[in-house]
């Protein structure tokens, strides 16, 4: 227990040091949950399996702007190393983001490697360390943008007219980073938690089409948690909380789902069907639908807007649907019948 109160006594002082971070937004998704790696790369490779594919795909604000598209695919493969109790996962992120009128999109796409330290010979108790970066385009299209300097009192709009703008740029790149920690364990067999703390644009990128080099991409700070647990042998609970901080944004997310075995056979089931939910605290309530369905998994969200938005998006936020497999491993590398692994 010892090393349990030593890990947990270093997350909270990541958490701490957190607020002092920056200025500047990130995507975000409603199931956050689905999309572990823009959580934290040391959450690859904690879940029931031995390799992960996951793909989540969000559209907004339809009702109020040209939407916003949002889209997210991920992969992670786990292995033990050598004779330990230890593993190590390997992951591969890719997004993309397109925004409103000027089809200002952005792609990215991070490889990952996490570490799992087993930290006791009794259970499953892991501290997780993971590092992720990569490459990141950023384009838009200047075509697709209105300004002042183009409109004539007397004629209206002119694309013809010049804009008044000095852009030196419509596209431009930059290496990005992450690192972060988690802390994961089982509650006897049936109940998993983790914990964990990450730190985003460790490098402070510059994000500018003026090519202005006081513009940066400022750090990201995330903290989470999650339980899962199974009540007899025919229920499923699943509790999930995720905080991020970027300069003076802020935003909270805390939620669950309740589930129920479909298609019993036996003991245990493949299948359960999920219902619940999710708030964003003082921007949107999102119920969530998820489907089990063996290796694969499904889930539907849909934000209903309770910002000062609200008025002008008559509550209709954003779409989001998304879809994983995992499995196990056929050779000796499987994590199948092993009692001690990193899972959730």
């Amino acid at each position: 227990m010892k090393q349990f109160y030593t890990a947990a006594a270093g997350l909270l002082c990541i958490c701490g040091l957190g607020t002092l971070a920056g200025y500047a937004q990130d995507i975000h998704l409603s199931q956050f949950y689905e999309a572990p790696l823009l959580q934290n790369p040391a959450l690859a490779g904690i879940f029931t399996g031995d390799c992960r594919v996951q793909a989540v795909y969000r559209n907004q604000w339809g009702s109020v702007t040209v939407p916003y598209q949002t889209g997210a695919l991920s992969g992670e493969a786990r292995f033990p190393v050598k004779n330990s109790s230890d593993f190590i996962t390997i992951a591969l992120q890719f997004t993309y983001d397109e925004a409103g009128t000027s089809n200002l999109h952005a792609s990215e796409i991070m490889p990952c490697v996490n570490y799992h330290k087993s930290l006791s010979e009794d259970h499953n108790l892991y501290l997780s360390l993971g590092v992720m970066g990569g490459w990141v385009d950023r384009q838009l299209d200047p075509s697709k943008l209105t300004f002042d300097n183009q409109y004539n009192p007397n004629y209206g709009f002119d694309p013809n007219n010049p804009s008044g703008e000095n852009m030196s740029v419509y596209g431009y790149h930059y290496l990005d980073g992450a690192v972060g920690m988690s802390l994961s364990t089982s509650l006897g067999e049936n109940t998993h938690m983790f914990i964990g703390s990450s730190y985003y644009h460790l490098n402070k990128p510059k994000v500018s089409f003026y090519n202005n080099s006081e513009v940066l991409l400022q750090p990201k700070w995330q903290y989470h948690a999650g339980i899962s647990s199974t009540v007899g042998d025919q229920y499923y609970l699943i509790g999930q909380f995720n905080q991020l901080v970027q300069g003076t944004y802020s935003e909270t997310m805390i939620g669950g789902l309740a589930g129920v075995a479909l298609l019993k056979q036996g003991l245990q089931s493949n299948m359960a069907l999920y219902l619940g939910g999710f708030l964003r605290w003082k921007d949107a309530l999102i119920p969530v639908v998820k489907l089990d369905m063996g290796n694969y998994n499904l889930g539907l969200s849909y934000d209903i807007n309770i910002s000062k938005l609200a008025t002008a998006s008559h509550t209709v936020g954003g779409f989001e649907i998304s879809l994983s497999w995992k499995g196990f491993f056929t050779n000796q590398n499987s994590s199948l019948n092993k009692v001690k692994c990193p899972r959730f």
